[in-house]
């Protein structure tokens, strides 16, 4: 299982929507529970965001490669949560 870096934005209204998937696929899906999930305000931690190649929020990090930035949809994201859990 790999770890998730999700960036994002305070105040961005695509970063809520992925937020609110994010907290209904951890709902209905235990397994997805198990995944650390690390969420990075880069409003917060500007220093940190700019260590990462992305331009727009949501961007999402599965370990170090960058697996999605940008609008996400339900299942995208979905399909995100999936990567992390697939060993290697």
């Amino acid at each position: 299982m790999k770890k998730i870096l999700f960036f994002q934005l305070r105040f961005c209204g695509h970063c809520r929507k992925a937020k609110a998937y994010l907290d209904s696929l951890l709902a209905e899906n235990p397994a997805f529970r198990d995944i650390e999930i690390e969420h990075v305000d880069e409003g917060v931690e500007r220093e940190r965001a700019k260590a990462y190649d992305y331009f727009y929020v949501p961007t999402f990090y599965i370990e170090d490669e960058k697996v999605h930035e940008g609008p996400v949809n339900r299942k995208q994201l979905e399909g995100i949560l999936q990567m992390a859990l697939a060993e290697d």
